[in-house]
């Protein structure tokens, strides 16, 4: 198959009840390196959505008593063919998403199997209870036993990773699902619902629509009030998980969100300052920033302020020499906009040149005399900027990494263990990483956030997430 082809020769097919449909109305996906077309994509409707979640219902019926054992092989074969087809996958993503080939091959399709092979090997750890009643001759147990049908909602900028974990525990733990991906990178999502077509998944278990922005609303209105939806989770904005959570607690619906962040990282006074620049420069800058775990704030103790900016720098201009394609015009025009803001402000550029003619790319930008009443100070930019602020002692350092709405991750540098723990204890995140990136979701680990940033978790105990538990009493 042409990895690329013109609009007139592919359109990317919703995937419904297990098969590809090619709808009535659909939409141009466009490269964000060069701004050409690629191709067509099949737009869903609101009724469209509702045939995906019919079909979802009516697998749920038979994949709810699936053996643990059926569905562990069939993740493991959806985590093999992602790997031996991952030339092809890394190659949608880098023509959708603009993204560097390490960002994609190297880093999101070899996590994405990881997440796979990791849920396989949870499944038949779901266990219930029977814990003892307080009346003779009657005993209990309790179930744990699947939502049933399920709506995932996940971004384009890891859409590997975040499409498969999206829908990969809710799977394994016996529930059905809908997949509604990113407008932006619709053929890495058609990828994930192949992928588990061909690993041998039953019709209707997962099924995957994508929609053009103007049908937003409809189509997650739709789906939502559908009684037979039963749960939802969500990664994306902070502004739209808002949206989401209020439609969903109108029908009494929960719902994991994972949203955006502007996280925190604190360089003590003992801090390696080689470890810590290389560190921070990863985490502010790997995919140009469009990470929600990005590192966009840099707390530094007064001491070594003005050596650590110096090795930053020089850190950056290291891994990060070139401006990079970001998702589109608007995030360029964002981030210019919040860094002339700052300068007008009295903010200073410490490293970077925010002046190009680029309408699609922008380099790393350091700043520093960010202070609260600037743009950049609480919004998340989602792009290739960072500020620092000079602080003089703990507590200090702990009231600006937490004066944000945002809490899903955070990192400390020192060499005392005690003193990061304290940090890590004191930062309102999700987690918090000592002497490493803020950038850091494995599967055998929780990953989620607090306050703006979302609530629930995925990774080690996303079963949890997907099950609910039901008490049943008997006479002996």
């Amino acid at each position: 198959m042409n990895a690329n082809p013109s609009p007139s020769e592919y359109t990317v097919p919703a995937q419904i009840n297990g098969i590809d449909v090619i709808l009535k109305r659909d939409f141009q996906v466009s490269s964000p390196s060069t701004g050409k077309g690629l191709y067509l994509c099949s737009s869903a409707s609101p009724e469209d959505a509702i045939i995906a979640v019919s079909a979802a219902q009516a697998a749920y019926t038979l994949w709810r008593f699936t053996l643990p054992g059926a569905r562990r092989d069939i993740l493991l074969r959806a985590a093999a063919a992602m790997e031996s087809r991952a030339q092809e996958l890394g190659q949608y993503m880098i023509d959708e998403t603009g993204s560097s080939s390490f960002w994609a091959q190297d880093f999101n399709i070899p996590l994405a199997a990881d997440i796979l092979r990791d849920v396989a090997g949870r499944v038949s750890n779901i266990v219930g209870m029977v814990p003892t009643t307080n009346e003779v001759g009657r005993s209990s147990i309790v179930l744990k036993e699947p939502y049933g049908v399920i709506m995932a909602v996940a971004p384009w900028n890891a859409p590997y990773i975040l499409g498969v974990r999206s829908i990969a525990y809710a799977i394994a733990a016996g529930n059905t699902a809908i997949l509604k991906g990113s407008e932006l990178s619709p053929r890495c999502f058609w990828a994930i619902g192949d992928i588990f077509r061909q690993a041998g998944l039953p019709p209707g278990v997962l099924n995957v629509i994508i929609h053009k922005p103007s049908d937003a609303a409809a189509v997650t209105r739709a789906v939502i009030q559908d009684p037979r939806v039963k749960k939802i989770n969500f990664t994306g904005s902070t502004s739209v998980g808002r949206i989401i959570s209020e439609l969903a607690g109108r029908h009494l619906k929960p719902v994991l969100l994972e949203l955006g962040g502007k996280a925190p990282a604190v360089v003590w006074k003992d801090a390696d300052l080689e470890l810590a620049a290389e560190e921070c420069a990863k985490g502010a800058f790997l995919h140009s920033g469009q990470v929600c775990m990005a590192t966009e704030r840099i707390v530094v103790h007064r001491d070594v302020f003005e050596r650590f900016h110096n090795i930053l720098a020089a850190a950056t201009h290291k891994l990060f020499p070139k401006a990079k394609v970001l998702i589109n015009k608007a995030s360029v025009v964002k981030n210019k906009w919040l860094v002339e803001d700052a300068l007008s402000k009295g903010a200073r550029v410490l490293y970077g040149d925010f002046d190009s003619k680029s309408s699609v790319d922008m380099g790393p930008i350091i700043l520093e005399g960010v202070k609260d009443g600037m743009g950049i100070y609480h919004t998340e930019t989602f792009g290739p900027v960072v500020f620092l602020i000079a602080i003089d002692t703990e507590e200090e350092a702990l009231r600006i990494a937490n004066d944000t709405e945002y809490g899903l991750t955070s990192a400390v540098f020192t060499e005392d263990l005690r003193t990061g723990l304290r940090f890590a204890k004191g930062i309102e995140a999700g987690a918090c990483h000592i002497n490493s990136m803020t950038v850091h979701d494995e599967s055998s680990l929780p990953h989620g956030g607090m306050k703006g940033s979302g609530y629930g978790r995925f990774g080690s105990i996303g079963l949890d997430e997907w099950l609910v538990t039901k008490t049943v009493t008997y006479k002996d």
